[in-house]
């Protein structure tokens, strides 16, 4: 029988589960004989003393719409923006935690040839100027988003080169370093067909589910659960995780070990974090920190006001 239940979220953040609809399947092929050809059962995490984990994750603002008025052309939308990146570092012996590798970048984006130019704020304030190379307005947040991507990514590289296992929040990009593990938070499909899906009730926390293999994405992928919230439903504490395809199963097997058993360590508390569990501490602790590098966005905002100001007269 179906019952009704309260999501631990709070609303301004949607939902862990989070679609229009019941979890609808998700499209493409999803192969579940990876790691299994039986019966799917809940699989134990281990940890194997990993002595450093990198959390990576990224923030954006719009600070700012934009429009260039071209007496011939008409006008062109833009926006300023901007995004800081970086990383959580969590050392086990001794245990400590740091914010390093962040990165603030501001862009003014501008549609099909555009060649506006932001002048100078002051107060470091600097921006990049940018073209979409085309003429749909829509195009500028997601070119903005995918700047922000790809410099996710470039850290958590970096990083991953330097020798930390790393936890990149959201799926992970064809910049990944194949140790890189993507961590998906919220929930839109089921990648579990009817038959196997049964196991996301049965998870413990420290459990995985099975590998599955994501063939459409190069990807391989599993879900844990973080913790069993009291009065919870039975998605209820689930993460989704990810790694590349380009990597052998053995290695795949020990990285989902690894976050099944690891990962619950850092599950958020309802009274830290409006996500909780599902955004862990660090990523918690390092989007904080993140916010306050991006600056006032009202005091931005006017900066930009005036400076245009200045030059229009």
């Amino acid at each position: 029988m179906a019952r009704l239940y309260v999501e631990e979220w709070s609303p301004e953040y949607g939902a862990s589960i989070d679609t229009d609809e019941s979890l609808a399947p998700a499209a493409g092929q999803i192969d579940t004989e990876v790691e299994t050809t039986g019966d799917w059962e809940p699989i134990d995490g281990h940890d194997d003393g990993f002595p450093a984990v990198a959390f990576v994750d990224g923030i954006r603002r719009v600070d700012a719409r934009l429009t260039i008025d071209d007496p011939e052309a008409g006008p062109v939308p833009g926006i300023c923006g901007s995004f800081a990146a970086g990383a959580t570092l969590w050392r086990r012996d001794p245990p400590r935690s740091e914010i390093e590798a962040t990165r603030v970048v501001r862009l003014a984006i501008f549609t099909e040839g555009a060649a506006g130019e932001i002048p100078a704020l002051g107060h470091g304030l600097v921006y990049k100027t940018e073209s979409v190379g085309s003429p749909d307005p829509g195009m500028l947040i997601s070119h903005f988003h995918t700047q922000m991507r790809r410099t996710e990514a470039e850290i958590a590289l970096d990083l991953a080169r330097a020798g930390y296992f790393v936890v990149a929040d959201g799926p992970i990009s064809e910049l990944a370093a194949e140790s890189v593990v993507g961590y998906i938070k919220s929930h839109r499909v089921s990648y579990l067909p009817p038959a196997v899906a049964p196991i996301m009730g049965r998870l413990e926390p420290g459990q995985r589910t099975p590998l599955f293999g994501m063939p459409s994405y190069k990807r391989y992928s599993w879900y844990l659960r973080l913790t069993r919230p009291a009065g919870g439903h039975s998605w209820s504490g689930i993460v989704r995780c990810e790694a590349p395809g380009s990597l052998s199963l053995a290695n795949v097997k020990v990285l989902a070990d690894r976050t099944a058993a690891l990962l619950p360590r850092f599950s958020s508390q309802p009274h830290i974090d409006p996500r909780a569990p599902q955004n862990l501490v660090p990523i918690g602790a390092l989007e904080r920190q993140l916010r306050a590098r991006l600056g006032d966005q009202h005091l931005i905002y006017r900066a930009l006001r005036e400076a245009t100001m200045r030059v229009a007269t």
